[in-house]
């Protein structure tokens, strides 16, 4: 299916609620490269949230196809999709943290689940929380974190199956400026150390053009419009992206500094 690492095509998902059809996806074409940092964006209702959780097969497309690496996996048998779901670390708007759970053990949960050794956990949680920076907090529980510390132990959690794509929903949205771009930092910096497919869903601007290179403007179930970052945005085509600019006034302004999305 081409030479996307994710490669999605003609993807479309219908919700039923009390005897009404709602389409939420039309259409997805969609293909994004290897190692790439992509957001999608788009506003309340567009289906930004429905396209992720179709891309980890959390929700079945009606529909249309979604290839990861070569490998077809809208029609995968229940083992091949519990192995495929190991492969992609999801980070979430609200931490989703277990309170009851230190640090080292809501990073070490997916690992246990999977049936890892202790060894190899402690091997891996201890890794992973210096990658995030939080190397001295491994005995802490959540309510002692602030929310960008939170946030961190999620993202370390999402890494702990050795992922090949990273999925942000909204990952940033709880947090103030300032802990939003530290954490976007961290998410660039994991981008380049390890080579991981970033796929991040939001409606802030200013996180687009931050952390990603590419991204697609979501409208009524369908790409609008896609392409490099200060491509889309300082030309847009669509009602949405022109909406957007409207909103963030300063965007258009931006000094765009090398490393920005083009």
């Amino acid at each position: 299916m081409g030479d996307f690492f994710i490669d999605i095509r003609g993807l479309r998902k219908t919700f039923h609620s009390r005897g009404k059809d709602f389409e939420v996806l039309k259409g997805i074409n969609l293909g994004i490269q290897k190692g790439d940092i992509y957001g999608i964006v788009g506003f309340s209702g567009a289906g930004k949230t429905t396209l992720l959780r179709c891309i980890n097969r959390l929700e079945t497309p009606d529909s249309g196809t979604i290839s990861v690496g070569g490998l077809e996996v809208t029609g995968l048998a229940f083992r091949a999709l519990d192995n495929y779901r190991h492969k992609i670390g999801i980070i979430f708007q609200q931490f989703n943290l277990l309170d009851s759970r230190t640090v080292f053990g809501n990073v070490a949960f997916p690992l246990e689940v999977a049936g890892e050794k202790k060894s190899a956990i402690a091997k891996r949680v201890t890794e992973i929380l210096e990658l995030v920076g939080l190397s001295g907090k491994s005995d802490f529980y959540p309510g002692q974190l602030s929310g960008g510390q939170k946030q961190r132990v999620g993202i370390a959690r999402a890494l702990a199956n050795n992922p090949d794509i990273l999925l942000s929903d909204e990952a940033t949205s709880a947090l103030d400026p300032l802990t939003s771009l530290s954490i976007l930092d961290l998410l660039r910096d994991i981008n380049k150390k390890l080579g991981l497919t970033i796929v991040l869903i939001t409606h802030e601007l200013d996180v687009i053009r931050y952390a990603c290179n590419h991204v697609a403007v979501l409208e009524d179930g369908l790409i609008a419009e896609s392409g490099g970052v200060k491509s889309v945005f300082l030309n847009p085509t669509s009602e949405t992206a022109r909406l957007f600019m409207k909103i963030n006034h300063d965007f258009s302004n931006h000094d765009w500094q090398e490393g920005d999305g083009i």
